[in-house]
């Protein structure tokens, strides 16, 4: 049995407390390794590392810091066939999604790369009287990032890149579910000239993410799961002085209207309702067309394009999608599945029961398609997290656009439509936080900034971006003044002003 350790202080280290987790082959079906577990000791242990090698990782000057990310950017890209393979074989997604998967964290390392100006402050000179004001951004000193399963390179990157270009020291504790490469992300790191100790990875459970959020050297902590999870980081985080982006789940809608290029609208909705088998914070599973013929018209076309679909191995280049993490999740989708049709909804499409040849005791599961969906349904409230896409009819626009504004989660959204008074509208007005026109995942390119809204963000500042450098660090704003000589001012007990 494969053991998957620590990283810490720049190597391998084995778990001390005797506790492991299983990590399955979702293809197979198999238990293929186990990861080590942390106890409070061992997370210790990296904090107390992390914290000395913080100390001069932050004197090191911002452009020496870039140079790290540019090499660690060109490691990945010469290690990426490696790196997709070694991620789908833990998460299942077939290897071009593990691709991509690489490939956006690899935007925000690139938009790291121009730390030396994304740190620079602000002067202002004569603010009065000989006085000038200036202001500069510092790391914060050590920084936690717990990921989810589901993106297992990509939010780790999202989180450590601009964590570290900042100055600070990361305690990265991944999902135990497919754990082996946010490890080897970490090593080469450590290739591309980082200092031991400035990257860490401590695997674990809840117990692990709870002594993340009390330790009191962990200075920020930034976490991607499900809500329910996400307010209670935020809560246990904030609780004990610590900075927190929580980002939690989604129920992302793809409203239709009448204009719509059918056609590329069917194209968009399957690769974003069932691309990595709807297993992202992303995905669009709910769409929404406006008027019967509209429906009518949409539900035929997806019909013959999700019948069209191949599911298989995650190295099978022709599968559109592959297995999904474990068992427990896919009986929890097929749980979801029956709830639908025990609520009242069509149930179009039944994904259960698929069988792939060859993989038998691989978790997979067909596509599904419920149509007749309301706003009152379980399955329509909340997240299923798997290849499962609803049909909400809408009388009108304005019904339309009330179903994401009013949903609990306000992740992303998209409109399709060739109308730009419509488009324009229905982004000023709907009420989430990431808006897609013609754009069935509008996940933010780097140099912009990812969050949403309601239950699907807590705390106030987004993920990567500008908002990333913000978040790591802490802005110091100096007044200073060179006295000439001459006469002492009498004014020493009236607070200073700027005349």
């Amino acid at each position: 049995m494969r053991n998957i350790e620590h990283f810490i202080g720049g190597q391998s280290v084995a778990g001390t407390s005797g506790n492991y987790g299983e990590v399955f082959d979702p293809n197979r079906g198999l238990v293929q390794a186990r990861v080590s577990l942390a106890s409070a000791a061992e997370l210790d242990r990296a904090v107390a590392i992390a914290a000395e090698a913080q100390k001069g990782w932050a004197q090191a000057n911002p452009q020496r810091r870039a140079r790290v990310m540019f090499e660690f950017k060109r490691l990945l890209e010469a290690h990426m066939d490696e790196l997709a393979l070694l991620l789908s074989s833990e998460h299942g997604k077939v290897i071009a999604d593990s691709k991509g998967d690489l490939q956006r964290g690899l935007e925000v390392i690139e938009f790291a790369c121009g730390i030396p100006h994304l740190l620079k402050g602000e002067y202002t000179q004569g603010a009065g009287p000989g006085i000038d004001v200036y202001s500069a951004r510092q790391p914060l000193g050590v920084v936690a990032g717990i990921t989810p399963f589901n993106f297992p390179a990509m939010i780790p990157m999202w989180m450590f890149g601009p964590a570290i270009a900042c100055g600070n020291a990361f305690i990265l504790k991944p999902s135990e579910r497919d754990p082996s490469v946010p490890v080897r992300l970490a090593e080469l790191m450590i290739e591309a000239g980082l200092p031991p100790g400035v990257l860490n990875v401590v695997h674990g459970d809840k117990d692990t993410v709870e002594a993340i959020l009390k330790h009191p050297t962990i200075k920020a902590v930034s976490f991607v799961g499900s809500s329910d999870i996400a307010q209670s980081v935020y809560s246990l985080g904030a609780q004990h002085g610590k900075r927190v982006q929580a980002m939690g789940g989604a129920k992302n809608h793809g409203i239709v209207l009448p204009d719509a290029d059918l056609d590329q609208t069917v194209a968009d909705l399957i690769g974003a309702a069932y691309g990595s088998a709807g297993e992202r914070c992303m995905a669009l599973p709910v769409v929404v067309p406006v008027g019967e013929e509209t429906a009518e018209a949409l539900r035929e076309k997806l019909v013959i394009a999700i019948k069209a679909l191949r599911i298989g191995n995650s190295t099978d280049a022709q599968a559109h999608y592959g297995p999904v993490i474990n068992a427990a999740h896919r009986s929890k989708i097929e749980a979801y599945l029956q709830t639908g049709v025990d609520e009242g909804a069509e149930l179009v499409l039944d994904g259960r029961g698929f069988s792939l040849a060859g993989s038998e005791q691989g978790f997979f599961l067909g596509p599904s398609l419920f149509d007749h969906v309301t706003a009152g349904m379980k399955t329509y409230r909340e997240e299923i997290f798997g290849p499962v896409l609803q049909i909400v009819r809408a009388a009108t626009f304005e019904e339309a656009l009330e179903l994401p504004s009013k949903h609990q989660y306000g992740n992303g959204v998209a409109i399709f439509t060739r109308n730009g008074d419509a488009a324009r509208e229905f982004a000023d007005r709907v009420e989430v936080g990431m808006v897609g026109i013609n754009v069935p995942i509008p996940v933010p390119v780097a140099y912009h900034s990812f969050g949403g809204w309601k239950r699907s963000g807590f705390g106030d500042l987004n993920q990567y971006g500008m908002d990333g450098v913000r978040f790591y660090t802490r802005t110091k704003t100096i007044t200073q003044r060179w006295p000439k000589g001459g006469p002492v001012s009498d004014q020493s007990f009236v607070i200073p002003t700027m005349r």
